[in-house]
Formats: structure tokens, sequence, C-alpha cells
């Protein structure tokens, strides 16, 4: 409301900083003048530039100088307990945390007082402050006025959440404080979704603080303003504030986070003598020198670790918040939330991923990446309560890795751009540390040139994000996302970080427990990783002396040479917009292209021979099924024995497939007259069927009693197709639904995410079939290799099995590889009729049977990002 005097101009609800010209009549007693709280005020900022007085310090200064003004102004003017008026802060002020060019927030309030008196009080602490130009946000209001004000505007709600009583009459700021609170409270259930509206367009005009080359410190996302939003939450009661972070995870949580920006940005203000937000480069070493923390590449690391930290937070403190929301109407009528199987010890509750009840993550060292992966398939976030048991409780991985774990590492890294989330989770929580400790030396490292977008640790995670959609191009696609998310580890250590890399490569592929000629593979790819760029970009490539230079560096070696190809794309794409073209490509293809043609092909691909021990079990009987514990604690042997016929080995799978078992390896064979088909597989969660079971569901695949494909089909149809943005979810396929952030949606959380997810079946990389030229070395019979690499799907080995022998080709043998969440699968055929008609038929329809490529992920992010594929990763639940 308003209020006017005649004699002096308006005197509340401007909210500029400065007040208005003033003409007062020489008979008028001039205003007391506040020359000495400016003159004050400058002398501070002087002596901490001096050295005198520290960031905090200087804070609490100037937060006890206006107190201690405003006070004695307060009590001149008749502002005293009980007097009907007092004076309010809000903002820096009120938080107890005022900057050297801050504005004032302040509300004179009065318990409905004449007009005239109110003017006057109000003139009398506003016209003092503007004549000492000091920058003033200011209203003048009764408490009713406050609070409908409140109740109409979220950014005005926000700020009175953090009024702070300073001076006159403290009942009265007491009835608005609390009532801002209760009012808080009550209307939280209608009004989160604005709050989340609110808070992401600020996001979307600041930008997103850790990976900005001047990042807005107060508005950006992981900034000051999000610490803020926290403790609304907390008021509301959904939330516990700024808890969720363990003391010594990485930026020792949001608290300490927060402390470190606010330090930054007092420097900044200070620095630069006036209000500013933005860290500019020119600024970023007098900062850093100021707080003790280095040079400008220091302070940004600072700023990014303190920002992820904050942004991790606040999506968990949204997502709790969201699912705290109490339910209304039909909604309260709902039983509680089903707790879905996802993995093993892992469970889909709430939109979240947690643990099942019956999970022990002290005595389960995978448990870790088992959540990750669950959460990556789903695109469902993982609970904090989760994220803290199993760092408090979880051990260490043996080394080297048991096979399990890394299977689910590489699931993970072959998910696309949905395990940026998981992994931010992880590192944010210090489990990643655990799983990789040479990530601390490019943990938000920033970047020595301004071509690069991430930060060293972001652009690895969205290197191998980028690798996996190129899986299906190269023969060793585990390799592929492990090279792409080590390829810069070697950086902030001193040296040529591709020979330092290369020997981190060493070491950590020894723990990953590769074989020895992998953990090869795998070093000479951090150590060339930008040898075909250089090459490609520098040397003349009609010269044959080039394309010979790179095959020999390589020793010749043609699989890593399709690994640097697609690294050297996926490198590119996650450095920055712009440094992959069409240029760059033709320039690399072509060189790959001549140096592939000094290399020698590959040798051909042959099964082992049949163990004594499955010989045996085939001379036991026309059926026989063997299942019996491998390696690790949760991977099983299969070896399943039938007379030898077309389509064997579609029905065996498919049976696999039904049991909740994914296939990671299949060999099939056959032997006097007999199929011996072998697997290794893990059930999806608890304990694998009886192998009784199997046995009989086998003959009765065989008897045709049993349609396996069909029954398949129908798994896949039990869960809800939706439809993600413009994009049609195709028959049979599953996403994870999607929602507007801040719903009221009872099925969607606070945040967006949906509460009742499942895995997908998109393809994060598209499906490659290939002939191979190579003959078998005893191929006298018109057999040829057929080489089928895929993302994942729920009994896929018995899809493509099916579609070869619908089309008449016989089945010879077949070796299976499942690598994370790519499938690389050979058959040796012999076919009706070797045409290529005949190949083009087959290639099209095992292509229509594995999962569809997912949407183009926008260049924003923003756009449709399904889940992927998942299969014998990803299982749905009936």
């Amino acid at each position: 409301m308003p209020f006017l005097n005649p004699k002096r101009g308006p005197a509340s609800d401007d909210q500029s900083g400065a007040g208005p010209h003033r003409s007062t009549p020489e008979t008028e007693e001039a205003p007391v003048a506040a020359t000495d709280l400016a003159k004050t005020r400058r002398q501070l900022t002087e002596s901490s530039r001096n050295g005198k007085l520290d960031a905090p310090a200087l804070r609490q200064v100037l937060v006890d100088l206006h107190e201690f003004w405003l006070t004695s102004k307060g009590a001149e003017l008749g502002i005293k307990p009980h007097s009907g008026f007092a004076i309010v802060a809000v903002g820096g002020l009120g938080r107890g945390e005022l900057l050297p060019y801050s504005d004032l927030d302040l509300i004179l309030l009065h318990d409905d007082m004449p007009l005239e008196r109110v003017s006057d009080v109000a003139d009398g602490l506003w016209y003092p402050l503007w004549d000492a130009n000091i920058p003033l946000d200011h209203s003048v209001r009764t408490v009713p006025q406050a609070l409908q004000v409140a109740a109409e505007d979220v950014t005005a709600a926000l700020g009175l959440l953090e009024a702070r009583h300073i001076a006159g009459d403290e009942d009265l700021s007491n009835l608005l404080i609390g009532g801002v609170r209760q009012q808080w409270r009550n209307d939280i259930r209608h009004r989160f979704p604005d709050v989340v509206a609110h808070a992401q367009d600020r996001w979307r005009r600041a930008g997103d603080i850790a990976h900005r080359a001047e990042p807005d410190l107060k508005n950006g996302r992981g900034g000051l303003r999000d610490v803020q939003l926290l403790g609304a939450l907390a008021i509301a009661q959904l939330t516990h504030g700024m808890a969720g972070l363990r003391p010594d995870s990485p930026g020792a949580g949001p608290q300490v986070a927060y402390a470190r920006l606010l330090d930054i940005r007092t420097e900044l203000h200070r620095i630069a003598g006036r209000p500013r937000e933005q860290v500019r480069a020119q600024d970023a070493d007098e900062i850093g020198a100021a707080l003790r923390i280095g040079d400008r590449f220091d302070l940004a690391r600072v700023i990014s670790d303190s920002a992820r930290t904050i942004s991790y937070s606040i999506d968990v403190g949204l997502r709790t918040a969201g699912n705290a929301l109490p339910r209304r109407g039909l909604a309260k009528l709902r039983r509680s939330p089903l707790r879905r199987p996802l993995d093993e010890g892992v469970v889909e509750h709430s939109g979240e991923i947690v643990l099942a009840r019956n999970a022990i993550p002290s005595k389960d060292p995978g448990l870790i990446l088992r959540v990750a992966a669950a959460s990556a398939r789903t695109g469902l976030p993982i609970s904090a309560s989760t994220l803290s048991r199993l760092a408090d409780y979880a051990p260490e991985l043996r080394e080297p890795w048991p096979a399990e774990a890394l299977s689910d590492l590489l699931v993970l890294l072959s998910s696309g751009h949905h395990m940026v989330d998981p992994i931010e989770a992880l590192d944010r929580t210090g489990l990643w540390g655990r799983l990789l400790p040479e990530w601390g030396a490019v943990r938000d490292l920033p970047p020595r040139d301004a071509i690069h977008t991430w930060t060293v640790d972001r652009h690895l995670v969205e290197t191998a994000a980028y690798a996996s959609s190129m899986t299906t191009r190269v023969s060793r696609p585990d390799l592929l996302v492990l090279g792409a998310l080590i390829h810069d580890l070697g950086k902030g250590r001193g040296a040529d970080h591709s020979i330092v890399g290369a020997e981190l490569a060493v070491q950590i592929g020894n723990r990953f427990g590769l074989w020895p000629q992998d953990v090869t593979t795998l070093s000479d790819m951090v150590r060339h990783h930008l040898l075909l760029p250089q090459v490609a970009t520098r040397r003349d490539l009609d010269d044959p002396a080039t394309a010979d230079f790179v095959a020999t560096a390589l020793g010749h070696n043609r699989v890593l040479l399709e690994l640097l190809a697609a690294l050297a794309e996926a490198d590119s794409l996650a450095t920055g917009p712009g440094v992959w073209g069409e240029w760059k490509a033709s320039l690399i293809g072509e060189l790959v292209r001549r140096s592939m043609s000094h290399i020698d092909g590959i040798p051909p691909s042959v099964p082992e021979p049949l163990t004594l021990e499955q010989l045996a079990i085939a001379a036991e009987g026309d059926y026989a099924v063997r299942l019996v514990r491998a390696d690790g604690p949760h991977t099983y042997d299969v070896t399943m024995v039938a007379p030898d016929q077309p389509g064997l080995l579609s029905k065996m799978a498919g049976v696999l497939a039904l049991g909740g078992l994914r296939s990671h390896k299949a060999c099939a064979q056959s032997h006097d007259g007999k199929a011996v088909n072998s697997f290794i597989v893990v059930p999806m969660f608890g304990s694998p069927p009886d192998a009784g079971l199997l046995r009989q569901q086998l003959i009765a695949s065989v008897n045709g009693k049993l349609d396996v494909l069909a029954r398949l089909d129908a798994r896949e149809r039990e869960s809800p197709i939706p439809t993600i943005g413009s994009v049609s979810t195709p028959p049979g396929a599953m996403v994870t639904l999607g929602a507007s952030a801040g719903s009221t949606d009872p099925d969607v959380d606070g945040a967006g995410h949906p509460k009742n997810a499942v895995p997908a079946l998109f393809a994060v990389a598209p499906p490659r079939v290939t002939w191979l030229d190579t003959p078998e070395p005893d191929a006298t019979d018109g057999t040829v290799l057929l080489e089928v690499r895929s993302d994942d799907r729920i009994g896929l080995l018995s899809r493509v099995s099916a579609v070869l022998e619908k089309h008449g080709a016989d089945i010879r043998w077949a070796k299976v590889s499942t690598l994370g969440a790519t499938v690389v699968d050979i058959f040796s055929l012999r076919l009706a009729e070797d045409t290529e008609e005949m190949r083009a038929t087959l290639t099209d329809a095992i292509i229509a049977v594995c999962p569809p490529p997912q949407p183009k992920r926008d260049e924003d992010g923003d756009g449709p990002q399904p889940s992927g594929g998942t299969g014998r990763s990803g299982v749905p639940i009936s």
C-alpha cells in the first residue's frame, strides 16, 4: 500500500535503489543523514582490500554496522518496542550475510497506524539512506498486506521467509515472520509447481555455474539462490534443508560449498566496486589471490566443485520435496507405491532407485555399480538415503574386479547421456572416487583453452556418452567406452597427459580384471587418442607414407585403429560445438580407410571345442540342462542339450530369457546329432530357476507346446506404452515416463521424475549387421559368417536366431558375447541360397527385431532422451 507525503513525495513500495529527488522547504527540518554509515562502509571495504578483514569477517561487520545504524535511527523516529512499528530485514541483511555493495532490503512494518504518522516515519528512515547513496529496496506494509504479497508472488514469498527483526516492535515482526512461514507450509502443495518453475526459469537465464566461463554465482544453477531455496523447502517441512552429503564427500557438503561461493562473491563485490554477480576472467586471478585459492584455474575448480555439490543437493531436495507433498482426493486412497525389482538387491520405489529390503551393502561390493547401472537404464535417480547407506557400508571391490562388476560398469557406460546423472551422484557422494581413485586429479579440473565446454571430468563422461552411440561400429565396444572414460585421465599431473594416462590405463585395466592383451589395447588407446586428428589435419593423406606411419604406430592392429577412429569422433563431440564437422570427419575417415589397407584382416572367428564335461552331458540323453555356479556370486554356467533341428538355438535362448536369466555369453555347437549349447547367465534378481524346470520348458518349446517368442512379446507388452515428446514408442517398447518439473501428478515426483518407470527398449547405438568376407578355415560347403552388433533386448538372441531359421539359414555354430549393454553375435550359416537379395532380406529382418535407435539428443540437451536398450541387462518385471 503506497503512502504519499504531499511535501516529500513517495515513501513506500518504490523498489528502485535510489530515492526520489527531494525538494525540502528551508523551514522544514532536514532528515538526519547517513553519511557516517556510508563512510564506514567504504572504509571497511578498503580495509579488507589491505588484508585486515577476510570475507566472512567483512560480512559480519557490515551486518553489525547496519543493524546498529537502523536500531539507532529507529529509536530516533520512535520505532521502539510496543510502538506499532518495526524494521524487518530481508535479503542479505535478513540472512546475516551483507556484502560490500549489496542492497539494503528493508520493510517498515506498522500495525495499521495513521497514514500521516506512517509517512513521516518512512520518510525519516528512507531519505537519509538515499541521501548517502546507499542502495535500498524498501516497502511499507501492515502484516496482512505483506502476507497478501507473499501469497501472490513466489519471489516475494521466498524473500520474506528470510525475514529477520531488526528494531522496534518485535511482536509485530514475529507476527509477520510466523505468519509467512505458516502460510508457506499451508500452501506449499499448490505452490510447489510454481516454485520449481521459478527456479528453472532462473537457471535458464543464468545457466549452469559449474560449466560457465563467467558464472553467475547468485542466480545460476548450483548457486547461492539454490541453497536458499533448500532452506525454503525445509521451512515447508518437505526436506531437511542442506543435509544429504557426508562431510568427507567431494565439496564437503552444501554448507561448505555455499560458504565458498559466498566468500568468492564477497571478494567479487570488493574488487569490482559494484554489486556484480558474474565472475569475469579479468577478476579471477585477483579473487583467487585474495582468498588464497590460487590462480584463475584454481578458482574455477573451486567454483565448479561447489556448484556441482549444490546442484546435486537441490536435485535431491526438489525430488524429496515432491515425494513428500501431501496427497488429496483419490490419490490419498491409493496404496503405498510398489517396490519393483530391477536387479539383484536393487528396486524402484516412489520414482527412485533404492536397495531391496534384503540387500546387505557390507557384504556386496558390487552393489554400487548395480545401483548406478539400474539408474542409467531406467532414467530414475538414485535415492539420497541409498547413496548414503552405500557410502557408509559398501566395501571396496577386490582387485581384480569380478566379471559381474565390470559388466555392470559397462552397462552404465553404454547408456548414453543417461549415465551422467548417476555418475554425478556417485561422484558427489564419494563413491565414484572409490571405484576410480585416479579420478580425483581431474575432478572439477578446468580446461586450459576456451574451446572446451566442460571441466575435464565431465568431458570424460560426455565422451563416454557419445562413444556409447558408436559401440556397434567396433568389435570391442567394451574397450571403446572404457577408453573414452579414461582417455584424458592423465591431465592435471604436470606431464604429457597421453603418456601419463597410458600408464594409468594399465593399472586401471588390471584393476578391472581385463585380459593382458586388452589392458595393452586400452593403454594404447589412451596413448594414441590424439594420433588420428593430428595426422589427418597436419599431413598429406595422399602420401602413402602417412597411412604407413599410422599403421606402424599402432602395430598394425586393426581393432585399435577402429577404436581410435570412434574415440576421435566422440572426443570431438564432447569437446564443444563445432569441433566435429564434415571436414574433420572426412579427413579422419580417409586416413582410417587408407591405414586399414596396410593392416592384415581380422583372423577368422571359430568356437572353442566342446569340453569333456559337455560331451558327457550330451551323452546322458536326448534332453539335458545343467546349471552350475560360475566364478561370480551371481553368475551361472548353463549347458543345454537337445536333438539337433532347425530353430533350436532360438528356443533355448528364449527359455533362458523367460526364466529371467541374462545371457552374457553363448556358444552354440553340435555333436553326434545333438545341439550342445552353452551359456553364461546372470539372474535378473534372486536365484535362477531350477534346471529341471528349464528342461521341461525346453522340451515343451521343441514339441510346440510353448511359443517362447510370443511369451517374450507378451512380457514386453505388460508395461504401458507412453510417448516421449513427439516421439512415439514402437509397439512393445517401454520407456521412462516423463513430466514437467513440479507436477502434482501423484505418479510423478516434484522434480519431474516418474515414480513407476521401467527400462526402455531404445538403443543408444544403431544396430549393425555385417557379412564377413573372411572364410572359415574349413569352410568348403558354402558357409558364411554373419556378425550382429546391437544394443541388448530381452530375448534378442532368441529373436535373431528365429529370424535366421525362418529364412532357411542353417546355424552351424554361434558365438555370442554381451559387453555391457552391447551384444556382438557371430553366426556361422549355411544359406539356402547365398544371394545379395537373401543377405539384404536377412539384414533387414534382423535389424527389425533389434531395439530401435533412440531419438537424437537436442543440442541443448532438453530433447527426448529415452533410456538405452536393456533386455539381458534389464528384463521388465511382470
